[in-house]
């Protein structure tokens, strides 16, 4: 229901994909989903099928994880509960070491979460200018980055000013995840 980074969850057991109740639901159990995927950490534990409701059996419900499992079937869960699907679990996983390149955006002048906006385009970094940008325009590029979405948005340099080409102007994203 969503990209290699984000969506529903699902897991496989006694022979069929079923999803996972958002019962207890929490940051600790998105990190362990992400973790299985080979991603660094989750950003976000979503709530009442984020990314769409699943077919099939709800596998998991109340799961319970410590953190620091490697394989989410590790955790403990109750595979009986009353949960519909409207309730399905879903994550939104970050993993930074993935190069910037494949990404192809960036933020710069601040830290993992907060920055200046930078694309890879022909080859080099530039910037995005702020004619126009807005928490739409954010949204984006924060879910582009492994975010749910953006808290907020800043222009006229705020995490100072870039170098190299201006390769965006007069953004008009409609902010849909």
């Amino acid at each position: 229901g969503g990209k290699s980074s984000a969506g529903r969850v699902e897991i496989y057991v006694n022979g069929q994909w079923g999803t996972v109740c958002d019962d207890g639901w929490d940051i600790s159990q998105a990190t362990v989903v992400c973790r299985h995927l080979g991603f660094q950490r989750a950003t976000a534990a979503l709530a009442y099928a984020a990314f769409g409701e699943g077919t099939g059996p709800i596998q998991s419900d109340h799961t319970n994880c410590i953190g620091n499992e490697t394989d989410f079937l590790q955790c403990q869960f109750q595979s009986e509960g009353f949960c519909g699907h409207f309730e399905d679990a879903s994550v939104v996983c970050y993993n930074p070491e993935k190069g910037s390149e494949e990404r192809s955006i960036r933020l710069a002048g601040g830290n993992e979460t907060a920055g200046r906006v930078e694309i890879y385009l022909n080859g080099e970094w530039g910037t995005v200018c702020d004619d126009a940008w807005d928490i739409n325009d954010a949204n984006v590029v924060c879910n582009q980055l492994g975010f749910a979405g953006a808290l907020d948005y800043r222009d006229s340099a705020a995490f100072g000013e870039g170098t190299g080409e201006i390769h965006l102007d007069d953004v008009g994203c409609n902010g849909e995840l």
